[in-house]
């Protein structure tokens, strides 16, 4: 039988962001204080977004209400990666992205975090965008998972295919 393992993975819902992204649009164009400075919220390509208002602060606020539609939807923070609100003529605009997969770099330090400070035998190998953790004991995995989620790698990790 195979060593117990798990997936260490950055993803989001889709669905769940699309939601997200449709409730907010509807909360832009229904909320009084929105009402006339022609705040919009649509996706830009896959993973993009793009937020536009008349002013500085009322774009600052839609990423604000998209934001929290994203927490209700259980999307974490540190999947939004928001620019700056630019000046583009007589409107601001601000373009963001969803992120998803762990990076090359990440996923060398989360490796070299599980080799140094977690359990002997546990084995964590790079797959793509993602890890595989093994060993010996589903104790010791359980120790790698808490490991893992008291440390910041800036990116959001969810913990799949536990076996």
């Amino acid at each position: 039988m195979a060593d117990p393992s798990f997936d260490v993975v950055s993803k989001v819902e889709h669905q769940e962001a699309d939601n997200a992204l449709n409730q907010a649009a509807k909360e832009l164009s229904q909320r009084f204080d929105f009402r006339g400075v022609n705040a919009s919220i649509v996706w830009a390509g896959d993973d993009g977004v793009t937020i536009t208002a008349d002013t500085q602060e009322r774009c600052a606020a839609a990423i604000e209400v998209f934001r929290e539609k994203l927490i209700k939807r259980g999307i974490s923070m540190k999947s939004l990666e928001i620019d700056e609100p630019q000046s583009s003529g007589k409107i601001f605009k601000v373009t963001g992205k969803i992120v998803e997969g762990i990076a090359s770099d990440k996923a060398k330090q989360i490796a070299k975090l599980i080799r140094d400070e977690g359990p002997k035998g546990i084995k964590a190998e790079i797959q793509g965008e993602q890890l595989r953790v093994s060993g010996k004991k589903r104790d010791d995995l359980q120790e790698v998972i808490a490991l893992l989620k008291g440390a910041d790698f800036e990116i959001a990790l969810q913990f799949t295919n536990y076996r």
